[in-house]
């Protein structure tokens, strides 16, 4: 694999690189840090780094509902993008999932992530539902991986 450090941020420092990612990344909806905070506390965060510069963050949700379904999502900065970085933090995102009892895996991206959309779809995630959010005006879309958890 690369020389990509990922970590789980420990600090208003670690979160606020998650949050610069989360914004770039998703402009129509910025998160502010007490939000960021608020998040890490229900899910698991991580931010990924190649030496000292800042290429993406992840996000797991823990399974929840019947089903035990955690949704996995990997942000990857467009400069970074292409060179494996979104697909390390997508497989550690899996293994998470699965340390915490996940059966299935959802994700969800802006609609106008074209690179973020045919991510998912080339590992296997299918369109469950599209809508928008109060106030929003770009669709957001929710994808389920539409076989079995990968291996590992």
């Amino acid at each position: 694999m690369s020389e990509l450090h990922i970590e789980q941020p420990s600090d208003d420092a670690g979160l606020g690189d998650w949050q610069h990612v989360h914004n770039v990344v998703i402009p129509a909806h910025t998160l502010s840090l007490a939000e960021v905070r608020e998040r890490a506390e229900r899910n698991h965060l991580e931010v990924a780094y190649l030496g000292d510069v800042l290429v993406g963050c992840s996000t797991v949700r823990p399974p929840a509902g019947d089903s035990l379904t955690a949704t996995v999502i990997a942000r990857t900065l467009p400069a970074h993008r292409g060179r494996g970085f979104g697909t390390e933090l997508y497989a550690r995102g899996v293994d998470r999932a699965r340390e915490l009892g996940a059966k299935a895996i959802e994700t969800v991206v802006l609609s106008s992530n074209e690179d973020g959309l045919r991510f998912a779809q080339k590992r296997g995630f299918v369109e469950i539902e599209r809508y928008l959010l109060p106030g929003d005006t770009i669709p957001w879309v929710d994808l389920r991986l539409s076989s079995d958890l990968p291996p590992r």
